[in-house]
């Protein structure tokens, strides 16, 4: 089992239901089958941006869904594009299960370390984080990489906290490395 808590900063106050909720989402983006739950950490005009991808909803009624083959030492990934209908309101958030769902094809494990995570200030919603994943390969062996989000955590009116923004960076180990599978 993973322990998904993380340091933070001492002297700088952080809402309990934020920390809870990096907790939960670490261990459910480490759930292979959890789909439609990661959505949900979302809100409905969020935008997902990880590594070089970038997953915003279009504001007509059509959205692109796309694939990201594996990479190796020869094709750094691939990726296809298919074109569906659905509504303003969850164009976001089928593009974000798209970009899910498509981090798992060639992964058979994710094991995140959100090692640090410093708020922008006292009982900030927005913070950086920094901490590393552990990918078990579908095709054989691991990968592991070092990596920084930017995140915008915003709290509905019942309490339950999202993010209307997320952004991934991830480390290069070398020049082969691969960043498709890289599902943070």
């Amino acid at each position: 089992m993973n322990s998904y808590a993380s340091q933070y900063p001492a002297a700088v106050a952080f809402d309990p239901a934020y920390t809870q909720f990096f907790e939960s989402f670490y261990a459910t983006s480490d759930t292979p089958e959890a789909h439609e739950d990661y959505v949900k950490y979302f809100t409905q005009d969020a935008t997902l941006i990880m590594a070089s991808k970038k997953v915003v909803g279009p504001e007509g009624a059509w959205s692109i869904a796309f694939s990201i083959e594996p990479c190796d030492d020869l094709a750094p990934f691939r990726r296809s594009e298919t074109l569906i209908s659905v509504s303003r309101a969850d164009s976001k958030l089928v593009e974000i299960l798209s970009l899910r769902k498509a981090m798992w094809e060639k992964v058979s494990s994710r094991a995140h370390a959100p090692l640090k995570i410093f708020p922008f200030g006292p009982n900030a919603n927005e913070v950086m984080l920094y901490g590393t994943v552990k990918y078990g390969l579908k095709a054989g062996g691991e990968s592991s990489k070092d990596w920084a989000a930017r995140a915008h955590l915003v709290k509905e009116d019942d309490g339950n906290v999202k993010m209307s923004f997320y952004q991934v960076y991830l480390v290069r180990h070398s020049a082969s490395a691969c960043m498709a599978i890289s599902g943070l």
